[in-house]
């Protein structure tokens, strides 16, 4: 799954720079996005394989804070992505006149960088006041990863403020860009419910699917982890949703913006035939 995953999102970014006709936002934040995924995936599976093919299950002091950081960067920067890809949609088919003068190729670049700016500053919070707290207890980490929450279960004094600023940042990265996100979507639905035509609701609708799709995966395992309430039976479960986080949904994006989506799937038929061509001629 992990190199499926690698060449999956490979495979999108390597489409949508080939093929002309997805040198569009959208497809460009689809480009980032992938990007994002490969770089994720790769912060906590790589140590996961290495788990289970040689069972050292040991980790270094400065890399468990290392990829506690860039996992939680990581997926702050993928909730502001996929605010930003919701604006996106909505400036699309709200207002599709002037779309291509306000979404324009510096706005895209803006846009991506400061999603990527917000979840690596963002994250700094939880990790400096994470990295002062006193472990005194065996440090014996119960996830695969190095996650906020077993981390502080081996804190040795009062952590009430610690965990009330890690909630309060994460909270805030997580629902001012999903409830972003829903008003973007009411926006949509509003819009759509005009045309008159069903043709075109369901043509506009089916430019949404696929990050709908996405949005419910990431936000409805993230708050299934980060929003229940912390009771020792759970913690298993909290293990496999964060599968579903961490490699599930890399995984599958590719899938989900390729095979819903009928220009990237001409635009790959056409790489493969004129490689064919290419080949049948030499």
């Amino acid at each position: 799954m992990f190199l499926i995953t690698l060449t999956g999102n490979m495979v999108v970014i390597m489409v949508v720079q080939l093929h002309a006709r997805l040198h569009t936002p959208m497809y460009f934040f689809i480009t980032v996005l992938s990007i994002l995924e490969m770089w994720y995936t790769m912060t906590t599976a790589p140590k996961l394989l290495s788990l289970l093919l040689t069972k050292d299950n040991r980790i270094s002091y400065e890399w468990c804070f290392t990829q506690l950081y860039m996992f939680h960067s990581l997926g702050m920067t993928e909730c502001a992505l996929l605010a930003v890809m919701a604006f996106d949609r909505c400036m699309a088919i709200c207002n599709p006149l002037r779309y291509t003068t306000i979404v324009n190729e510096k706005m895209c670049r803006c846009l991506a960088t400061l999603s990527w700016s917000f979840g690596f500053l963002a994250a700094t919070i939880p990790l400096t006041i994470t990295i002062k707290v006193p472990l005194c207890r065996v440090h014996h980490i119960d996830h695969y990863f190095c996650d906020l929450a077993p981390l502080l279960a081996l804190a040795c004094t009062d952590i009430s403020f610690t965990n009330t600023i890690n909630r309060c940042v994460i909270g805030f990265a997580t629902m001012f860009n999903f409830i972003f996100i829903l008003v973007m979507y009411i926006n949509i639905v509003w819009s759509i419910m005009k045309l008159q035509s069903n043709t075109g609701r369901m043509k506009a609708f089916s430019t949404c699917s696929s990050h709908l799709i996405v949005v419910a995966l990431i936000y409805g395992t993230a708050f299934s982890v980060y929003g229940s309430p912390k009771k020792s039976q759970i913690v298993n479960y909290d293990k496999l949703f964060s599968l579903v986080y961490t490699v599930f949904t890399p995984f599958l994006n590719p899938i989900i913006y390729s095979l819903r989506n009928n220009e990237v799937k001409i635009a790959l038929r056409g790489i493969i035939q004129g490689k064919l061509d290419t080949f049948r001629l030499k």
